[in-house]
């Protein structure tokens, strides 16, 4: 059974049809990648995924379960996880803050057992901030915990926007343009980051523009063309295809992001 599985997902705005009857399926384990030029639909698929949007027609499933039209902090308690384009750190707060804020649906802590057991309240907590301060770890970041998070640099502020959704122990993690605004050094930065939540245990499916850096993460990557599927394969097959490179990569070449 696939982690997560697509059926003809279509959405349309007025006269636009932003995404046209796509079907996927990613394993767990995987890292996927989705490519495409701006427009192409590959933000509003991600929105479809995460119940920001309703289909107008097709279904989203995961783990067998069908979540189509589901609300989002429900996905997102069932164990999915997303990032945005746009960097959204809560700035005027501490970096360890931002992390247990993202893992708010793990934490069971109702206001009677904070005055009724206090100890295992205490007990909840303290495990909380010891996970929390574990995915700090795993992005090196763990010696800034107490810093404001926005004082950190740019690149070290997406890392924690990543940490921030890894919070909610999610089996899926999805990060749309997780590149964008970031240099070459940050991107290593990233992909290395990416392929360690992988290996622990976290399947990752990335939205991304910048060539360089899907080629080198991603193990199978699909690619979107005016909101349909028009290729699907193994970086290498992606580099290959003619299309492809017609359409997209010679595009990103000429005007690499």
């Amino acid at each position: 059974m696939a982690l997560l599985e697509t059926r003809q997902l279509l959405k349309h705005f007025g006269g636009i049809m932003a995404v046209n009857d796509i079907s996927l399926t990613i394993g767990e384990g995987e890292i996927v990648g989705m490519i495409g030029p701006n427009g192409s639909g590959k933000s509003t698929f991600v929105n479809l995924l995460t119940g920001l949007y309703t289909p107008d027609k097709g279904q989203t499933l995961f783990r067998g379960q069908d979540i189509t039209g589901m609300q989002t902090h429900r996905i997102t308690s069932i164990g999915i996880s997303r990032t945005f384009q746009n960097l959204r750190v809560f700035q005027n707060v501490s970096v360890l803050t931002n992390i247990l804020i993202g893992r708010h649906c793990q934490i069971d802590n109702p206001l009677w057992k904070i005055f009724l057991r206090p100890l295992a309240a205490r007990k909840t907590e303290k495990e909380g901030r010891e996970k929390a301060i574990n995915f700090l770890k795993l992005a090196n970041l763990a010696d800034r915990m107490d810093e404001m998070a926005k004082n950190l640099p740019y690149g070290e502020q997406r890392l924690l926007e990543i940490c921030r959704a890894l919070a909610s122990e999610p089996a899926l993690l999805l990060l749309d343009e997780p590149c964008a605004g970031m240099n070459p050094v940050e991107m290593d930065t990233l992909a290395e980051f990416v392929r360690k939540i992988k290996a622990a245990g976290t399947t990752v499916f990335i939205i991304e523009h910048n060539m360089r850096f899907i080629m080198s993460v991603a193990e199978r990557i699909i690619v979107l063309n005016m909101g349909k599927k028009f290729m699907e394969g193994n970086p290498k097959e992606i580099q290959a295809d003619s299309g492809v490179q017609r359409i997209y990569l010679g595009e990103e070449e000429e005007n690499p992001c």
